[in-house]
């Protein structure tokens, strides 16, 4: 049997949890710039598979790459990595 390559793993909050069994995650990277060396914050959403509902808005979460699961959705949750505030 082969090996399975190393899957992608990113780290973001989640911004939204409106959809059933789904979750909206923004994932912060810096890139810094050639010319003036100056650094940007780049922000990118991305749908993760959340069967049990487990997120919720502010959450940081753990989220990793996997087979198309639906249109947009490409990403699994896997861990809870901190909890936001409840108010």
């Amino acid at each position: 049997m082969t090996e399975r390559g190393q899957r992608k793993v990113r780290v973001g909050r989640v911004t939204s949890d409106k959809a059933d069994k789904t979750i909206v995650v923004a994932v912060e990277t810096l890139s810094r710039r050639n010319f003036y060396k100056k650094t940007i914050k780049q922000t990118k959403k991305f749908m993760a598979d959340d069967p049990k509902n487990e997120a919720k808005i502010g959450d940081l979460v753990q989220i990793v790459e996997t087979r198309p699961l639906s249109k947009m959705k490409r990403w699994r949750f896997e861990s809870m990595l901190e909890k936001a505030e409840e108010i």
